[in-house]
């Protein structure tokens, strides 16, 4: 465990089931079985925690970034959100049993956030991005406590965003800056906070906003959400070439 705090009698936020992709430890454990055994309890005692949502652009990143590696495995979990992933896991004869996007993640725990009285501050994307799914989050969660948000546009030193998340109180902090500028911030200013769970979302504000619609079901079971993706958004192809490249170091061993 690689937070700075004690940890409360019985609460399971080490995780011994793991698989290693590029020296990068992804949790392989189904989500529900995340939630219920992990998250959940870290939740109701108050745990702090950092999770990492992590694709293939983001091993990449951390295989080119020395400082960035060390940014992510400060993390709790490195959760397998990206179908290259788990297709890297299976090429490695280590398989992962299951992607846990990390989209469908954020919404589990806002879900959650709802009915058990827990609070949400919301950081990151454009101001009016971020206002706009604010409203969609009260909308579809009337009783969700928004403890509460700002733009993702500020300096990462910046002492009125830290205060105002530590003031906040949250017990989920929702961290929509991109990759590696999320988890970067996060670790930078995690040892301020004394409590909250403590997530990258990358766009999933957009998402929850309607400013980016998500792929369908049938594509996303297909583990073809990228691809969806990338036709709708035709300026991803240079990440989708490092998904690529991650693919091809893994088959030839090029790590």
């Amino acid at each position: 465990m690689k937070g700075c705090f004690k940890l409360p009698v019985n609460i399971p936020i080490s995780n011994p089931y793991t698989t290693s992709i590029m020296d990068i430890n992804f949790l392989n454990k189904s989500k529900q079985d995340l939630l219920n055994h992990h998250i959940y309890p870290i939740l109701h005692n108050k745990v702090k925690s950092f999770i990492v949502t992590a694709n293939p652009e983001i091993v990449m990143r951390a295989r080119e970034d020395q400082a960035y590696k060390e940014a992510i495995t400060r993390a709790d979990y490195i959760i397998p959100d990206g179908a290259g992933i788990i297709v890297a896991s299976r090429l490695l004869k280590t398989p992962i049993i299951e992607r846990v996007p990390g989209f469908d993640l954020m919404n589990d725990l806002i879900a959650y956030a709802e009915i058990h009285s827990l609070s949400c501050y919301m950081l990151g994307a454009k101001e009016e991005v971020n206002s706009k799914m604010i409203g969609k989050l009260k909308e579809k969660h009337p009783n969700l406590t928004i403890a509460g948000n700002h733009h993702g546009y500020f300096d990462m030193d910046d002492r009125f965003i830290v205060n105002s998340v530590k003031n906040a109180q949250a017990d989920l902090v929702f961290v929509a800056l991109g990759f590696p500028r999320q988890e970067n911030w996060i670790t930078k200013h995690y040892h301020e906070f004394d409590k909250g769970l403590f997530m990258g979302v990358g766009g999933c504000f957009d998402v929850l906003a309607g400013e980016v619609k998500r792929a369908p079901d049938s594509w996303i079971k297909l583990n073809l959400e990228w691809l969806y993706r990338l036709l709708k958004q035709p300026f991803r192809w240079k990440r989708i070439l490092k998904a690529i490249e991650f693919i091809i170091r893994i088959q030839l061993k090029r790590y």
